[in-house]
C-alpha cells in the first residue's frame, strides 16, 4: 500500500478546494447534522415511550416481562442496522454523501408513520406486533446508513486542524434527538394522565418524528458534497475490498464500538428502566434525571472534541474506556441503592462524562481510519455490526439477568466489554497525527 493508504505521511499538505470559513464549515455541520437529530429522536423515541405501549403490543404478562419482548423488538431493528449499513454505506461511497443522507432520512420517516397509525394487540391481535417489528426494521435500516454516512460526511468538512471539536457535533445531534425524546415524554407526562398517555398519548412522538423528517428531507437535498468525495480516487467501493485491504481498521472499529455502543445504551435508554424497576424511583423521576443527564452529556461533546484536537485521540480512547471499566459496577450499584435522585443524577452524569471521551470523537477516528473511496462503508459497517450485538441487546440482556436474579452479572459485562475496547486504545494508531482525510 502507499503512504497516503497507509496513513504514514502524517504531515502531506492538503488537498482539493479552497479552505472554508468557520462559519462556512459551521453552516455545512448543522445542515448535514440536522437530518441525524431527527434520525435519532425517531429511533429514540421508541425507547424513551416504551413504558407507555409495551402493553398495548404485548398485553401478556407482568411490567417486567412487557419491557422484555419490547426490548426484543428494539434488538430486532438493532440487527437490520448492519443491512443498512452495508446498503447506504455502498450507495454512499459511490452516489455520494448528499444522496444518502436524504436516503435514510426518508426512510425513517415512513417507519415513524408506520408506528403512530398501528392500531394495539386489542384491535388487530397478533398484527399488532408483527407491524411494530416491521417499522422497527425499517427504521433500523435507515438509522444503520445514517451513522456511516453522517459521521463520513461532517468528519470530511469539519477541517484538518479542528477535526475532533467540529466532527463531535455528530453525537451533539444524536444526544440531543434522544434528548427532544425525553422532553416530548416530559411534556406528555406533565400535560396527559398516565391512562392518556397509555391509550393514545404515546403515538404522539411518533407522529412528530415523521413530519419532522419531511422537513430535513428538504433541507438534506441542499446540502454541498464533501471535497473528499468529489476528489477521491481507487477501486470502486465494494465489500470484499474492506475486509481484504482494510481488516486490521475493521475490527478495530468493531472493537471501539462494542464497548461505547454498550456503555451508552446502559447508561441512557435502558438507565430510564433501571431507575424505576430497579431503584424504585418514578417513571417521571426517572425521565428528569435521564433528560438532565443528557443535557450534560451533550454540552461535553464539543469539549471532549477539542481536547483530541490538543492532545490527541488514542489518549482520550485509553481514558475512555480505562476509567470505564473500572466505573462500571460501583456506578450501578450506587445508582441501585441511591435513596437520593441528585446521588442517581450524579452517579449517571459521572459515568456519561467518562464516555464522552470516546463518544466525542468516535466518528472522526472512524472516518480518519479509511481513504475516501471506501470510508463511508468502511466506518457504518463495522460500527453497525458491533452496535447491534452489544448496543442492541443491552436492554434485554440486562432485563435477562434481572429475570434470572443476578442481575450484578450486567455491571461486569459493561465493565469487561469496556476492558476489551481499551486493549484496542492501546495498540491502534493515533489518528489524528495520521489521518487519511486529506482534504482540509
Amino acid at each position: 500500500m502507499s503512504a497516503t493508504e497507509t496513513g504514514a505521511d502524517s504531515q502531506a499538505p492538503a488537498i482539493g478546494g479552497p479552505t472554508l470559513t468557520p462559519l462556512q464549515r459551521l453552516r455545512a455541520i448543522l445542515g448535514g447534522s440536522a437530518g441525524n437529530l431527527v434520525e435519532w429522536y425517531d429511533w429514540f423515541a421508541y425507547a424513551s415511550f416504551t413504558l407507555y405501549f409495551a402493553p398495548a403490543f404485548f398485553p401478556e404478562g407482568d411490567r417486567t416481562a412487557q419491557l422484555l419482548q419490547a426490548a426484543a423488538v428494539l434488538a430486532l431493528g438493532f440487527l437490520a442496522r448492519p443491512i443498512g449499513a452495508w446498503l447506504l454505506g455502498l450507495y454512499a461511497d459511490r452516489a455520494g454523501r448528499r444522496a444518502a443522507l436524504s436516503l435514510s432520512v426518508g426512510m425513517m420517516c415512513f417507519g415513524s408513520l408506520i408506528i403512530a397509525l398501528t392500531p394495539g394487540h386489542a384491535t388487530i391481535g397478533a398484527w399488532a406486533p408483527a407491524i411494530l417489528l416491521c417499522a422497527r426494521v425499517l427504521q433500523g435500516l435507515s438509522v444503520g446508513g445514517e451513522y456511516g454516512a453522517s459521521a463520513t460526511y461532517m468528519s470530511e468538512m469539519a477541517g484538518r486542524k479542528r477535526r475532533g471539536l467540529w466532527s463531535s457535533f455528530q453525537y451533539v445531534t444524536l444526544i440531543l434527538g434522544q434528548l427532544c425524546a425525553l422532553g416530548v415524554l416530559i411534556l406528555l407526562q406533565r400535560t396527559l394522565t398516565d391512562a392518556q398517555l397509555d391509550a393514545w398519548g404515546w403515538r404522539i412522538p411518533f407522529f412528530i418524528g415523521a413530519a419532522l423528517a419531511v422537513v430535513v428531507f428538504w433541507i438534506r437535498r441542499g446540502l454541498e458534497e464533501s471535497q473528499s468525495w468529489t476528489n477521491r480516487t481507487g477501486e470502486r467501493s465494494r465489500t470484499m475490498l474492506l475486509f481484504l485491504h482494510y481488516p486490521k481498521e475493521t475490527a478495530m472499529i468493531a472493537g471501539l464500538t462494542a464497548a461505547g455502543s454498550l456503555s451508552f445504551y446502559a447508561y441512557t435508554t435502558y438507565m430510564q428502566k433501571f431507575l424505576v424497576n430497579t431503584a424504585g424511583f418514578s417513571r417521571d423521576v426517572a425521565s428528569e434525571i435521564s433528560a438532565g443527564a443528557l443535557v450534560v452529556f451533550m454540552l461535553a461533546q464539543p469539549l471532549f472534541g477539542w481536547v483530541s484536537d490538543l492532545i490527541g485521540r488514542k489518549r482520550m480512547l485509553i481514558a475512555a474506556f480505562g476509567l470505564g471499566a473500572l466505573a462500571a459496577y460501583p456506578v450501578f450499584t450506587g445508582i441501585a441503592t441511591a435513596r437520593s435522585e441528585w446521588t442517581a443524577f450524579a452517579l449517571v452524569v459521572g459515568a456519561l462524562l467518562i464516555l464522552s471521551a470516546y463518544t466525542s470523537i468516535g466518528a472522526v477516528i472512524k472516518a480518519e481510519l479509511f481513504p475516501a473511496h471506501v470510508r463511508a462503508l468502511g466506518v457504518a459497517l463495522p460500527y453497525a455490526l458491533a452496535n447491534a450485538v452489544f448496543g442492541g441487546t443491552a436492554e434485554y440482556v440486562a432485563l435477562w439477568f434481572k429475570q434470572a436474579g443476578f442481575e450484578q452479572g450486567f455491571y461486569l459485562y459493561v465493565a469487561v466489554v469496556a476492558a476489551v475496547a481499551l486493549v484496542v486504545s492501546i495498540f491502534m494508531r493515533d489518528t489524528q497525527k495520521q489521518s487519511l482525510i486529506l482534504e482540509d
